[in-house]
């Protein structure tokens, strides 16, 4: 014999039903993001550069190893400026003539300087604003041993 309370809870469920499925029957949000969120954000001084990788192809045709792109990669000294921290460049005493480069710049940077920071696909390097020591128009242009 039912209790008036498990009466009364059995009234609720038909009422309940509907509003459980719904919550479980829909799917979780995806949330879409920016890989460049996923990557460190500099601080202070420094700058997130991302070394030039050669093309897996050579203009002959020529199918370059795995091996030897990765090779290059961790030798190249040549990089685009994906960041800078905030403090990039504000020494009036060390930059007299303002910045070196910019985001999006391709720069030459000694070959052990920096941080190398792995990644997926890769790795980028985060180093301090007088580290850079040149600017280029195609990092092509600058010979990659390997």
């Amino acid at each position: 014999m039912k209790t008036q309370e498990q009466s009364s809870i059995s009234k609720e469920i038909p009422k309940l039903k509907p509003a459980l499925e719904e919550k479980y029957k829909a799917e979780p949000k995806k949330e879409v993001t920016k890989e460049t969120t996923k990557l460190p954000q500099p601080t202070g001084w420094r700058m997130l550069v991302l070394p030039f990788r050669m093309k897996e192809r050579t203009d002959g045709g020529i199918l370059m190893g795995q091996e030897t792109i990765d090779r290059q990669q961790v030798a190249s000294q040549c990089g685009s400026v994906i960041a800078m921290g905030p403090d990039c460049y504000l020494d009036k005493n060390k930059f007299p003539h303002g910045p070196w480069c910019k985001i999006k710049d391709w720069v030459v940077f000694a070959r052990y300087a920096g941080s190398r920071i792995e990644i997926e696909g890769g790795e980028v390097r985060l180093l301090n604003d007088d580290e850079i020591l040149a600017t280029v128009q195609d990092p092509t242009d600058i010979l990659h041993k390997y």
